[in-house]
């Protein structure tokens, strides 16, 4: 079809040689082809098709009329490969039957998908290379770029290539991908192709104007001459340029199709408004409207096995110049030769576009049609669907109530502009009280989107006041909402707010996990932490009987109430289950928060290596789903681990982004961060600073974490009085709840500020209180401020014992600074000490995908496990484990246990 375009292209020609070697080769390789229209890149991806030889050969092509049916364009490319599914595990499996409609389900998380098709084209390829050929992919549908783009940035060793042609600008899917920009052809090559289209004898003037004008464009070299005598071309074709060109090129086409009869005509138009490309269904559309089977469209369109147009432009032509009438007819057509049964989404979508005003059959059918496409996952057709379904209302009350189910649609799919314009629209209609609490609930999620986070709250509470007399419920959710954004903000005033409002919404008699959480941090708000402790406590109980669905939504929010007691022993084991459970529901945009979470109880126990894993996994995930997160518990490891350099650096970074968006999370974090950091450095008036300067901003459980750090900055600072009121209000959350930790680590602060007589009593009472938990870096620094304390009093024997267990506990945990600490007390003992870090491990050469792949793989995850697990393929695991095998010079996994120090399991 694009022969004719096709000159030389030597360069381009390489890359795709290139390309297919690569695949013959064992690997994987990604383009993304780019350039105008007509210049060349469908015919040069029907190049890298020839090339490939002996390649199996997927191909798919976005189509502008298609863009709202959700994973169209990813079904073109797996259906060869659905015989296959049996191989993948059963989540990935089931999600892929979910979006393609051959199983009912919940909707699968679309990077749940992404990594079911990198397993299934990963599982095909062990058989043959694959080569996955995409054009068109500006008009691709919203989950199958999604999907692509996650597959495409984790290909490396599976011999799986994917081409990817798109018009410029790239969208937003392919950026960073390896590109191949296409260009106009070069000046000989075009004078060329220009001698090859047209019949006669071009003098060089004329010729060398025309490709000028074209720029190389070899659509527009072959079609804009097209039935121009010499006078005119000489005369030049008018001003072109990369915007006008199109349009050219297209009125070109159309020029040709006024020609032809009338029959074909209807024929051409049918098929552009098709999105299938299936020559039954067009010809029978095309006879319901009496076109005769014979019917001949010159080389404009071909219909063999598929219905193919001579180029897109072609298409998009057709159908734009097409009247609204005509247009109206072959979509009627389409929608009478779809079957309702197995494309009820495609009938609908064609039975709208023939509407010529309001029709609540249609209307309704693309209410059906925007639950399923919700069903499989399809947020952003759901949108669509629904949006279409409101302008084919003509009940008031009805199109109410869907431009309400269409906005909230559009809210879940990310189109926060559909969302303002539908919102706008609602303004000037009358809304019920349930109606009005649901737009609110928009417009408060909308404006924290866009950075307005102090008026989002005050939104959200008047939207839980109109929902709460007829859906308690919802309204209570919504309130829950509006504590993350406080959570965000740090907004004292934001948490006093929702703490009254939910004080005024009481929960029905189920009394859940959540309304627990809910009902205990107002309370702490309102009443304090006397009052809420049994709520609290009973939430901590409640939280392991979470279902799956409401972890997955609000699990990372619940946990906090573990914070509130001091419990992070029961913190780790509540986010080992929900890690566990978010992960095998497969929702992959909601695990980074619970690892996040697991990585805060690892790194307050002092197990830094799986404090590290958790939080290298968090932000892996994070990156593949597109949602980045905050670095806070990196700041907390990296200051527990005493890296002066790299704390201060994310410090900075952490306040400029706070500062930038209002999250006064950041501001605490890091302030936090560099107060604990500067008292392992033993640069006390600096902490006190820090710390100081981290109450700010305010958290009901968040901000008590800093009191420790400020009384021991303080303290030592010589700021009595400071560190007296930090004292005090640490007393008032660690009383309400004695267990070993709390009362442990409130006995170390007040020894700070005791007498003599008491201090000794107290400190002995912090080791052994902490000793019994597994909170082993607050053990040690209780170890080593006694043994400061004994030193002072020149008990230098007693202050060594206690100074070595705290050097030998710091230098065995990794806190650097600390160590350093406690070593500088030894010395001043007069024990000589040498300076120690924590032992280098094997695996230190090992890059940082290497070293994590190396401890899943020790700690006895399978290769598809350890896949699952980073967002690659089974066969790049394996290529992984040659290179970790050859630089730990192992020869097998278990060997992997020698080498790589032991660790407890925690987030299989």
């Amino acid at each position: 079809m694009h022969q004719q375009l096709f000159v030389d292209r030597e360069t381009e020609r390489a890359a795709f040689d290139d390309l297919v070697k690569a695949l013959r080769n064992g690997e994987s390789r990604v383009l993304v082809v780019h350039g105008a229209p007509g210049v060349g890149k469908s015919a040069l991806i029907d190049y890298a098709e020839r090339a490939a030889g002996d390649l199996r050969v997927l191909r798919a092509a976005g189509v502008e009329s298609e863009m709202e049916l959700a994973f169209a364009a990813l079904h073109q490319i797996c259906l060869p490969l659905l015989d296959r599914l049996d191989h993948l595990p059963v989540p990935r499996r089931e999600a892929l039957e979910t979006v393609f409609r051959m199983r009912a389900g919940t909707p699968p998380d679309p990077f749940l998908v992404g990594l079911a098709v990198l397993n299934l084209l990963s599982d095909a390829s062990e058989q043959q290379p694959l080569l996955c050929l995409v054009d068109d992919t500006q008009w691709l549908d919203r989950a199958s770029a999604q999907v692509l783009g996650f597959v495409a940035r984790r290909l490396l060793a599976e011999s799986i290539g994917l081409i990817l042609g798109t018009r410029q600008p790239i969208g937003p899917d392919w950026k960073g991908l390896p590109e191949l920009e296409v260009t106009g052809l070069s000046n000989a090559d075009a004078h060329l192709l220009l001698r090859s289209a047209t019949r006669t004898r071009l003098d060089q003037r004329i010729s060398d104007r025309i490709v000028a004008e074209t720029h190389g464009n070899p659509l527009a070299l072959i079609e804009l001459p097209r039935g121009l005598t010499m006078t005119q071309m000489a005369g030049g074709l008018g001003l072109l340029d990369a915007d006008t060109l199109p349009g050219r090129i297209e009125e070109s086409f159309l020029n040709r199709i006024r020609d032809l009869p009338a029959s074909a005509r209807t024929l051409l138009l049918v098929a552009a408004a098709d999105s299938v490309g299936d020559p039954d269904l067009v010809r029978s559309a095309a006879r319901q409207l009496g076109v005769p089977a014979a019917t001949a469209v010159d080389d404009l369109l071909t219909i063999d096995e598929r219905v193919t147009f001579r180029h897109p432009l072609v298409r998009s032509a057709v159908y734009r110049a097409a009247d609204p009438a005509d247009r109206r007819a072959a979509h009627l057509a389409l929608a009478e030769v779809t079957d309702p049964h197995t494309a009820p989404e495609r009938r609908a979508w064609h039975r709208a576009a023939a509407a010529v005003g309001p029709d609540e059959s249609v209307a309704d059918e693309l209410e059906q049609s925007a639950g399923r496409a919700q069903s499989r996952g399809g947020l952003a057709a759901a949108a669509a669907f629904l949006q279409r379904s409101v302008a084919l209302t003509g009940d008031p009350l009805r199109r109410t109530e869907r431009m309400l189910a269409a906005a909230e649609a559009s809210l879940r799919a990310g189109e926060f502009d559909d969302v303002r314009r539908l919102l706008r629209a609602l303004d000037s209609r009358p809304l019920d009280g349930p109606q009005s609490g649901r737009a609110g609930v928009l417009e408060g999620q909308i404006a924290f989107a866009s950075g307005a986070g102090g008026s989002a709250i005050p939104l959200l509470l008047d939207a839980a006041s109109r929902l709460a007399p007829t859906h308690p419920r919802l309204a209570r959710e919504t309130l829950l909402n509006a504590w993350g954004m406080a959570t965000v903000n740090a907004d004292r005033e934001g948490f006093v707010a929702v703490a009254r409002a939910v004080r005024s919404v009481p929960a029905d008699e189920t009394h859940s996990a959540l309304d627990l959480v809910l009902d205990g941090m107002a309370l702490l708000v309102t009443e304090g932490w006397d009052a809420s402790a049994t709520t609290l406590r009973e939430a901590a109980e409640r939280i392991s009987d979470m279902p799956v669905s409401e972890v997955v939504r609000w699990g990372w929010q619940s946990t906090v109430v573990y914070g509130g007691i001091w419990d992070f022993e029961a913190l780790r084991a509540a986010c080992v289950r929900q890690v566990r459970l978010v992960r095998e529901a497969g929702a992959l945009q909601a695990l980074p928060y619970n690892l996040t979470g697991l990585g805060y109880a690892l790194t307050w126990a002092g197990e830094f290596e799986q404090a590290a894993a958790a939080i290298a996994e968090s932000r892996l995930v994070a990156e593949a789903t597109g949602n980045p997160i905050p670095p806070y518990i990196n700041l907390h490891l990296l200051a527990l681990r005493g890296r002066e350099a790299e704390t201060t650096e994310l410090v900075t970074a952490t306040l400029e982004t706070a500062a930038a968006t209002g999250f006064g999370s950041g501001v605490t974090t890091a302030h936090w961060a560099s107060a604990l950091l500067c008292n392992g450095l033993a640069r006390y008036p600096e902490a006190m600073r820090s710390a100081r300067a981290a109450e700010q901003k305010w958290e009901p459980i968040g901000s008590t974490w800093i009191l420790p750090e400020l009384v021991e900055a303080a303290s030592r600072a010589g700021d009595d009085r400071v560190a007296r009121n930090a004292l005090e209000r640490l007393v008032a959350t660690t009383r309400p709840f004695p267990a070993d930790f709390p009362a442990g680590l409130e006995a170390r602060c007040r020894a700070l500020l005791a007498e003599d007589s008491a201090a000794e009593d107290l400190y002995r009472e912090a080791i052994e209180r902490l000793g019994l938990t597994r909170m082993r870096p607050d053990t040690a620094r209780a170890h080593l401020l006694y043994g400061e304390w004994l030193r002072r009093r020149r008990q230098r024997a007693e202050a060594r014992e206690q100074l070595r267990t705290a050097y030998e506990m710091f230098v065995s945990i990794g806190m650097e600074a600390f160590a350093e600490r406690a070593r500088r007390e030894l010395v001043a003992t007069g024990e000589s000490v040498r300076k120690r870090t924590a032992e280098a491990t094997s695996g230190d050469e090992l890059t940082a995908q290497e070293r994590q792949i190396a401890l899943l793989v020790r700690d006895g995850l399978s290769n598809p496990e350890v896949a699952a697990r980073l967002f690659i393929s089974p066969r790049t695991v394996e290529w992984h484990l040659r290179g970790i095998f050859a630089k730990l010079a192992v020869s097998s996994r278990r060997q992997l246990r020698d080498v790589l120090p032991p660790a407890e399991e925690v987030t299989r």
